[in-house]
């Protein structure tokens, strides 16, 4: 699903019900991470869930990545996080203003303390990531 779609539907939920049911939905649809991807080097380090983020294969200079997380909430988080990321470059990532985007579309309001620091470490993180590869 792209980020576009995941936004629309977000909007066309009113009750934060069943926007929580449609992100625990989106992070049941992410492919599973290899073990050998389950390694600190793809981990985030400021979510209280274990959280690893891949940066995936190049094409036209476009990033693909790919994620996972042990909690369910966090993990369609994740999952939008791919969605927002992926098929960019990496001056395109550094560039996108994702905590901006996340408050527009109602996330940042509506989620714990907790799960908005791990999400500020997922934006940081795929930041420093595409710093090093732009």
């Amino acid at each position: 699903m792209t980020f576009e779609e995941i936004k629309e539907s977000l909007e066309f939920l009113d009750d934060w019900e069943d926007r929580y049911k449609f992100v625990i939905d989106l992070g049941n649809e992410l492919a599973p991470l290899s073990d050998d991807e389950r390694v600190r080097e793809n981990r985030v380090e400021g979510c209280v869930s274990q959280v690893w983020i891949v940066f995936g294969d190049t094409e036209n200079d476009k990033l693909t990545l790919r994620g996972d997380s042990d909690a369910l909430i966090v993990k369609g988080l994740v999952a939008i996080v791919v969605a927002l990321y992926s098929g960019k470059t990496a001056q395109e990532m550094t560039d996108t203003p994702a905590l901006e985007i996340f408050e527009e579309i109602g996330m940042s309001e509506h989620l714990t303390s907790q799960r908005a620091n791990g999400l500020k470490s997922m934006i940081e993180y795929i930041g420093a990531e595409a710093r090093k590869r732009a």
